[in-house]
């Protein structure tokens, strides 16, 4: 088995792991994502808010796509 070989096992087994955790700890990791954008709002004044949700949905749509959930969050609108 060459190097490469064993490379890519345990980068399957971290990604795998990592996985778990975000399956785990999916609410945490969102809400830590809305205190992130809330506290770069408060620091520029809601100046990039518009910014600031775009990179929210986007994180949390890639959360729900590794969490197995391919479906708009409940608390949120659907975007066109």
């Amino acid at each position: 088995m060459s190097i490469f070989d064993e490379l890519k096992g345990k980068a399957e087994e971290l990604k795998d792991k990592a996985t778990e955790l975000i399956h785990h700890n999916s609410e945490k990791i969102s809400g830590g994502i809305d205190q992130a954008g809330d506290f770069i709002d408060e620091k520029t004044g809601g100046k990039f808010a518009e910014h600031v949700d775009k990179v929210q949905d986007g994180a949390k749509g890639l959360l729900d796509k590794v969490d197995g959930d391919d479906q708009a969050p409940t608390d949120q609108a659907p975007t066109a």
